[in-house]
């Protein structure tokens, strides 16, 4: 299917270039690999420029993915005004376009994701496309269209960057770090390492969000998209390489949802939310997570039982129908647990309404150690299942 649409899309016209993009985007890594050799040659890069490139380099990574990306795509927390602020001067810094814009677009992405004609950078038209290609011409399916995003046209710290990008585009990249390299000694070398080079090194880390972490990874909670949990790219992305994790629950505010996954984006929000910076946290359950990770295990479990069986056949057929048998009960336990997990949820919602205090409180404290055993039970079902797919890999090797 994928073959077919990009042969498709081979044969249309090409879209008319997007020249301020184009300009950008091949100028700007281009003057870096000229200037920075030699500035190199003659200068040395001083601790201050050092310093400043860090700072910049990490306002601009957060003002992306705890900004455009986490506050005002996807609405996972609410900041105070100061926060606001700071993550929009952070994401003006990345040159990404507006707020507006980066923010109904990557809503159109969740919801046409891998549609080669509405997804804005499908990783099904291919690595260069969904990497920086779809921002280099016109393409139809990158068109602005903010009929999804009236929370944002409403609001006015949005319009206001939206409505003087460029200036303040100018004002953060080029009049701002020449100002600190001034006050530092050190104009141009701030100017090259925290204007040039980590701008054209932000841009490409956080286009590998787009491309690489929807070919490259691990589904663990979801196989109806492209998308793919890879930690290499958390360390690059501020924590976004958690794809997989972020496209079936968009609305966490956490990528990174174990607590050993690198997610600085994640523990900056939850800790600004201690001191009232941040607030209304959204949180998917725990319950729910271990839904689609079990549910992911089981269908891999069903998927390679059924190669087993067509590969080994009947000389197979008698130990793989054990370990299917085998499956089912697992299967059949773990929606004997989730129709339980269903119930204790639907006392939850009603024991909120009900008006006796101490009643609620009790069944509160057994609702709680419940929910326990249940994600217990999940996780015994997941570590089944594992025993079960080495047994089955431990009868390829035989057969």
């Amino acid at each position: 299917m994928t073959q077919i649409s990009e042969v498709t899309h081979s044969k249309e016209p090409r879209p008319p270039i997007n020249w301020p993009g184009a300009l950008v985007l091949l100028i700007t890594p281009l003057a870096a690999l000229i200037l920075l050799p030699l500035y190199l040659w003659s200068h040395d890069i001083s601790m201050a420029a050092w310093i400043v490139f860090v700072i910049f380099v990490m306002w601009t990574g957060l003002g992306i993915t705890a900004g455009y990306h986490r506050l005002w795509a996807h609405r996972t927390y609410q900041a105070t005004w100061i926060v606001q602020f700071m993550l929009m001067i952070g994401g003006t810094l990345g040159v990404q376009n507006s707020i507006l814009f980066w923010a109904s677009g990557h809503r159109t992405h969740h919801q046409h994701v891998d549609d080669v004609d509405h997804d804005p950078y499908s990783a099904k038209r291919g690595f260069w496309y969904s990497h920086m290609g779809w921002m280099l011409r016109n393409y139809p399916s990158g068109e602005s269209n903010y009929k999804n995003a009236p929370d944002l046209l409403n609001d006015p710290l949005v319009m206001f960057q939206h409505n003087y990008y460029i200036p303040l585009v100018l004002l953060t990249n080029i009049a701002m770090p020449a100002l600190i390299g001034w006050a530092v000694g050190d104009i141009w070398g701030v100017l090259l390492m925290a204007g040039l080079v980590r701008l054209v090194m932000s841009h490409h880390f956080t286009f590998f969000i787009n491309s690489l972490a929807h070919m490259f990874g691990t589904q663990p909670y979801t196989d109806e998209n492209t998308a793919r949990d890879n930690p290499w790219l958390a360390f690059l992305t501020w924590g976004e390489g958690y794809h997989n994790y972020h496209h079936i629950f968009q609305y966490d505010y956490r990528n990174g949802v174990k607590w050993w996954q690198f997610d600085p984006t994640k523990w900056l929000i939850l800790g600004l939310s201690q001191v009232g910076l941040t607030y209304n946290l959204k949180r998917i359950p725990t319950l729910t997570i271990l839904h689609a990770e079990v549910a992911m295990k089981f269908k891999r479990a069903e998927a390679n039982i059924s190669t087993a069986v067509s590969s080994y056949g009947h000389d197979m057929q008698h130990d793989m129908e054990l370990i299917r048998h085998r499956f089912k009960q697992e299967y059949e336990a773990f929606s004997t647990t989730l129709n339980e997990w269903k119930l204790l949820k639907e006392q939850a919602f009603l024991l909120k309404k009900a008006e006796v205090s101490q009643k609620i409180q009790d069944a509160d404290l057994r609702l709680k150690v419940d929910f326990h055993l249940i994600e217990q039970r999940l996780q015994a079902h997941g570590e089944r299942l594992e025993i079960a797919l080495r047994g089955i890999q431990f009868v390829k090797k035989v057969g």
